[in-house]
């Protein structure tokens, strides 16, 4: 290390030790405010995953769906006026046409991870006496439960689906008194009947989809449905989940499809969490001020006490850039060493909050998600700042006149 350096830091290291209640008081702060951007900032990451993960694994990131059919206007051809059709038309189940291109031109975008279609349509359960309304949902089990990932949420049974399966919602199967292995009649409002066998049954996690959703293999969808050969959806995950409905505009916009992104069905959901990222930002923002001012107010009280010290230090030699570099490096070691400590005090902060906030039945809240980049970023950060805060401090300690600060 080059002299002029190791005279700055043992300077700066003596006038902290020097003033040693006035650096513990600093570092506490520093440590609070370090612990508090760990701790929160671990907490809404961890909420935001959470929410994002139960989002992205009960519904796919975008659905191409037929285009709706509506109302012809009044219009002439050749010469002759044709009638419009004023009441809009009925929307019935519609397969998606030319499905087969338009899914192999999804499986060959570079955006997309998974393409694959399904069937859907309202349905009624029937056990016995007891009768519920029902949606199913037709698939190819391997593609489409890496998009749905109902093997996750199941509670008894299996995922696996033969042609005369079924997997149905916790509600539902409590609303017919079904269980693993009885059997159910499905009927469609076009006629179809099947009998099923219930080979598993599912919690979501949401009420209202365990009493709705069902679902059974394409095939025997497409049958129930009368859509032999037809698929009414194609679900896709792409490679960026946020980037989803701009990939979603962009493919109805370039093919005969509507195209749903889950952003823009879950709209309340992404806004909740972009206001989790703007309040995260913003905690950050207003320690990290709270810390620059606190380092800045300790360095200026340093400057003011070791005047003489500075008049003196300057009088031997000592260079202006010398006695800034001294106080910058102690407003980057208060910055360094409050910040090691404050990462301690978050992740002991984080690790009681989990160990003790539990739901009514004792199973956690949600999974802690803690990066050790958060603990490497904060560091820096409050390292960072440090140096800033102490930028003020130290053009005032090395723009003292010698002569003045010794009579001072």
């Amino acid at each position: 290390m080059k002299p002029w350096l190791t005279f700055a830091w043992i300077a700066a290291l003596r006038f902290l030790a020097e003033g040693r209640m006035q650096s513990g008081f600093i570092l506490s702060g520093i440590a609070i405010g370090v612990g508090v951007i760990v701790f929160m900032s671990a907490m809404l990451t961890s909420v935001q995953t959470n929410f994002t993960n139960r989002v992205l694994t009960s519904q796919p990131q975008i659905q191409l769906m037929a285009p709706q059919e509506v109302a012809r206007p009044l219009r002439w051809h050749d010469g002759v006026i044709e009638a419009a059709i004023v009441q809009q038309p009925t929307q019935r189940i519609l397969s998606i046409d030319q499905w087969q291109t338009i899914l192999a031109a999804m499986r060959a975008r570079p955006d997309v991870v998974i393409a694959t279609p399904t069937v859907s349509g309202s349905a009624l359960a029937v056990r016995g006496d007891a009768s519920r309304s029902i949606g199913i949902f037709g698939m190819q089990a391997d593609d489409y439960f890496r998009i749905v990932r109902v093997p996750n949420y199941i509670v008894a049974g299996n995922s696996e689906l033969g042609s005369d399966d079924i997997l149905v919602g916790l509600e539902l199967a409590k609303d017919i008194g079904a269980t693993i292995g009885d059997k159910i009649n499905v009927t469609t409002a076009i006629g179809g009947s099947r009998t099923l066998t219930i080979k598993g049954i599912f919690d979501l996690g949401n009420k209202g989809a365990n009493a709705r959703n069902a679902y059974v293999a394409l095939r025997t969808a497409q049958s129930l449905l009368g859509l032999l050969g037809g698929v009414t959806t194609i679900d896709l995950t792409v490679t960026d989940v946020y980037a989803a409905e701009t990939i979603a505009q962009d493919i109805q916009a370039t093919l005969p499809v509507e195209a749903d992104s889950w952003i823009k069905t879950n709209a309340q959901i992404f806004t909740a969490i972009r206001a989790q990222n703007l309040s995260s930002a913003l905690i950050r923002i207003f320690v990290g001020l709270s810390v620059a001012f606190g380092i800045a107010a300790v360095l200026v009280v340093s400057v003011l006490q070791r005047s003489k010290d500075i008049g003196i230090l300057r009088a031997m030699g000592c260079a202006r850039g010398q006695i800034l570099r001294v106080f910058l490096i102690q407003g980057g070691v208060l910055g360094f060493v409050g910040s090691l400590a404050g990462a301690l005090v978050g992740a002991a902060a984080l690790m009681v909050w989990h160990r003790y906030a539990r739901q009514a039945d004792g199973s956690e809240l949600f999974p802690l998600y803690i990066q050790p980049s958060l603990f490497v970023s904060s560091a820096a950060l409050a390292t960072i700042t440090g140096v800033i805060a102490g930028i003020v401090p130290a053009l005032r300690a090395a723009s003292l006149d010698p002569v003045d600060a010794i009579h001072g």
